[in-house]
């Protein structure tokens, strides 16, 4: 079982004679300490550190943002797998060393898939460290921050051919490292501010295997700009290109179980499949179809583990949230206690049904079909013609969708044909959001304010169809319920989602007023 570990640090590039200061001379007065006072040194460690970095031999994790390595030596002596979480925060995955030393674990194999597409993992790079690590407590000894000294020799490694591996010469540095461990953050800026007037400054890597790889931005080729001159295929193509970007990062996101991960996983599949639907004409016929296919599977797939977390979160929401003793009763905690945990445990059960399909092959299938659709487009000879004379039209034929759907919507009476036609105009609001902000960035600000108003569509009319779910699911849950009193709160709760229901259906005749006016769609000819 691997460890997650979150990392909040800063690093530093210092001269070889550089004396630094003890940490009890750099915190004094320093925000966040208790009453102001002055931290206590903990004394400090030494450790000699090795280090084999893992990557394809096109360095695609190290495109992606990504650390993999086995290293022996100090305290957490195994294989770190780093992943960027912030400015200064990286979660780090950890798994214990093994024997098999340039074997990377399947654990984490599986875990980078969707960065490597299955591609080998080699060394790249060998580090060895010399490490001092100092520590700064506040007066009950709980260590706040440590700051660590490194000594550094690094060597890159090459692929060559079947003569073997190729080592690079050595290049030696010196690094310093900020580590938050339970201090507040205001300590990295007072330590930050403190070591500038010694000549510290921020280093110009994130991370040691940047500095021996090289930036990833001087490695990755220069796309090509595009305009509304620009061939309308490699428009859409582009935009297809950032979002199974998106796709992939959210991949490794949902298997950490970071927050929102499977909702933006499941937006980016909707995206391209949508992108793939409108501007189908631009690509040879045959070729759409069945990536249209995949991404619909993949997105029912990603929809089942998001509509749980949904409805755990509009629950908790309920029962937890302002004016929540008036809205279900009083003398629910106790159900509501035990409706969250049957809620989890149906949670967990989808997400870790989403794990063994994100394993499978099919999806791994998936995501090289799309790849090599990104990489070797077949276009059409309308794909092929300038954008600003072919996108327009692509995006009119969802637009008249949208207010068809609304029209019926309107002479549907309330009910659940009305909730079925609103959701059919959300679905249509949303395939033309998705089509205006994929040619925004070449079409201008009329395409870009008219993705907004149908984002705003969409939003509301989501905010009913998520009603009309949860209904349906806490009407089947009360009928299962383990008890009387779980099954009055699934009651309540339900009641509060037919006024919820009633509410949005009125807000969205307001906007769908905004998103129909006829001056928001005089760009699509």
């Amino acid at each position: 079982m691997a460890d997650v570990h979150r990392e909040i640090e800063r690093k530093y590039a210092a001269d070889a004679d550089v004396e630094l200061p003890a940490l009890t001379e750099l915190l004094p007065g320093a925000a966040g300490l208790p009453d102001g006072g002055t931290p206590v040194a903990t004394g400090e460690d030494a450790a000699e550190l090795d280090a084999t970095y893992f990557d394809t031999a096109d360095l695609r994790l190290a495109a992606a943002g990504l650390t993999l390595r086995r290293r022996t030596g100090g305290p957490d002596a195994g294989w770190h797998l780093k992943v960027p979480a912030g400015p200064d925060e990286r979660s780090e995955v950890r798994l214990p060393p093994g024997r098999a030393a340039r074997t990377v674990p399947a654990t984490l194999r599986a875990l980078v898939h969707a960065a490597t597409l299955g591609a080998t993992l080699r060394p790249v790079a060998e580090v060895r460290t010399s490490r001092t690590v100092h520590r700064a407590a506040d007066a009950t000894g709980r260590v706040l921050l440590e700051l660590v000294d490194d000594r550094v020799t690094a060597r890159r490694i090459r692929p060559s051919g079947s003569t073997g591996d190729v080592v690079g010469a050595a290049e030696e540095w010196r690094e310093v490292e900020v580590e938050l461990v339970d201090g507040p953050a205001d300590l990295l800026d007072a330590v930050e501010e403190r070591l500038g007037a010694l000549g510290v400054r921020p280093a110009g890597q994130r991370s040691k295997l940047e500095r021996v790889l090289g930036p990833a931005d001087e490695r990755a080729p220069v796309p090509r700009r595009l305009t509304a001159t620009s061939p309308a295929g490699e428009v859409v193509v582009g935009y297809l290109s950032d979002q199974l970007d998106r796709l992939r990062e959210q991949d490794l996101r949902v298997r950490l179980g970071a927050p929102d991960a499977v909702h933006q996983m499941r937006v980016a599949a909707r995206r391209v499949r949508n992108a793939l639907r409108t501007f189908r004409r631009l690509f040879e016929p045959g070729v759409v179809r069945p990536l249209r296919d995949e991404l619909g599977w993949l997105a029912d797939v990603l929809g089942r583990a998001r509509d749980a977390e949904v409805l755990r979160e509009r629950v908790r929401s309920a029962v937890e949230g302002p004016g929540a003793e008036e809205a279900v009763g009083t003398g629910t905690h106790g159900a509501a206690v035990a409706a969250d945990a049957e809620l989890g445990r149906a949670a967990q059960d989808a997400i870790d049904a989403l794990l063994r399909e994100l394993d499978g092959d099919r999806y791994r299938r998936l995501l090289r079909d799309l790849a090599s659709f990104v990489a070797e487009p077949r276009f059409s000879e309308e794909g092929r013609r300038r954008a600003r004379r072919v996108l327009p039209a692509q995006v009119a034929r969802r637009d008249r969708k949208v207010r068809r759907r609304l029209r019926r919507a309107r002479r549907v009476p309330e009910g659940r044909r009305r909730d079925d036609a609103l959701h059919d105009a959300r679905k249509a609001a949303k395939a033309a959001r998705y089509a205006g902000e994929s040619v925004a960035g070449v079409l201008g600000k009329d395409a870009a304010r008219y993705a907004r108003r149908m984002e705003d569509l969409q939003e509301v009319l989501g905010e009913h169809h998520d009603s009309v779910v949860v209904r349906a699911r806490l009407r089947d849950l009360a009928r299962h319920a383990p008890s009387t009193e779980v099954a009055f709160l699934y009651g309540r709760l339900h009641a509060l989602e037919e006024a919820r229901g009633r509410d949005t259906a009125q807000a969205a005749r307001a906007v769908s007023s905004a998103a129909t006016a006829t001056k928001l769609r005089r760009w699509l000819g």
